[in-house]
């Protein structure tokens, strides 16, 4: 019998992003599948469009995928929004739960089945993603990969081209898999709960991936699987929301995931980019981007998780670099 996959895209202001996910997965080569678009607390007009999109163009020729819009009266963050969908699909029988950015496009007509032959050759892979191309066919994401006491996770791959990263074309075990194309079995999710809420935006899908590791579950990257993303849409990369949230949420991650010992030197990291940004501050080098960073840190220092409003931060116009 066919596993029963939820596919959950989140949009948060971005219908026409969802509108091509949407037009992108009406044929994929998966028959058992259904789709639940999670509306963020949207402000603009991404109702409008996504629900006109399913009336009138997504089963035009398709297979007849179910579409269902599920509602949130306000913004609950990339874990909050999901997790709502999650809940959903766990009710619903699911037997997997893809998570999929409302900014891909899926061109792979068979990437869902590839990733889930993947999770059923063994029981011990919780969790699969596919190869992520850049929109120009650069690589976005070929695995992930973490360094604990940095408080960093990054992209395997990433920016290379298709031609210049060479890899085989077997699936393997890696650190994680990003959100944006995450594909989890039912029984991972009963076994480690919903994704963790309190990071908001960036590294909850990490937090996710290794509470699934440390319960004995494998996260596999399979590289002949692949989507393309149009990386950042909702947070740009570089902007203060994108500077903040990797600031804090990296050095949660480091604190949650480590020893005490290992902690002391997520600590003096920690003074260390302090340091870094004040020197910033004194000679008057990228002072909107260090202000930033340092509220990020002390905002860990104090504990605090989940949304941060950034105000206090609409007139800084950060330039692209660290």
């Amino acid at each position: 019998m066919t596993n029963k996959v939820f596919i959950i895209v989140l949009n948060y202001n971005g219908g026409k992003f969802t509108k091509n996910c949407l037009l992108s997965l009406k044929d994929i080569n998966y028959s058992n599948c259904l789709i639940l678009v999670v509306d963020n607390g949207s402000s603009d007009n991404s109702l409008n469009i996504i629900e006109n999109v399913v009336e009138k163009e997504f089963y035009q020729g398709s297979k007849n995928i179910p579409v269902k819009i599920i509602e949130n009266k306000k913004n609950l963050g990339f874990a909050g929004g999901n997790n709502r969908g999650i809940e959903y699909a766990l009710k619903n029988d699911a037997d997997y739960i893809l998570l999929l950015n409302n900014d891909t496009i899926c061109q792979d007509k068979d990437f869902l089945n590839k990733m889930i032959e993947a999770g059923e050759k063994n029981g011990r892979i919780g969790i699969v993603g596919p190869r992520i191309y850049f929109n120009d066919g650069k690589i976005w994401f070929a695995g992930g990969k973490i360094n604990f006491l940095k408080t960093k996770a990054w992209h395997i791959g990433y920016g290379e081209s298709k031609n210049s990263f060479l890899e085989s074309g077997l699936a393997k075990e890696v650190d994680y898999i990003t959100g944006c194309c995450l594909l989890i079995k039912k029984e991972v999710v009963n076994k480690i709960g919903l994704m963790p809420e309190d990071y908001f935006l960036y590294y909850e899908d990490v937090q996710w991936c290794i509470n699934a590791r440390k319960s004995g579950y494998k996260c596999v990257y399979v590289p002949y699987a692949w989507i393309y993303h149009n990386a950042s849409s909702t947070a740009k990369e570089f902007s203060p929301p994108y500077i903040y949230y990797h600031t804090r949420n990296g050095l949660i991650l480091g604190w949650r995931n480590n020893n005490w010992i290992l902690r002391i030197i997520v600590i003096l990291f920690s003074f260390w980019i302090l340091l870094k940004q004040i020197i910033k501050l004194i000679i008057g080098y990228k002072k909107d981007w260090a202000k930033i960073i340092i509220r990020g840190v002390f905002d860990f220092y104090r504990g605090k998780t989940g949304k941060f409003s950034l105000r206090v931060l609409h007139s800084t116009k950060p330039r692209v670099g660290l």
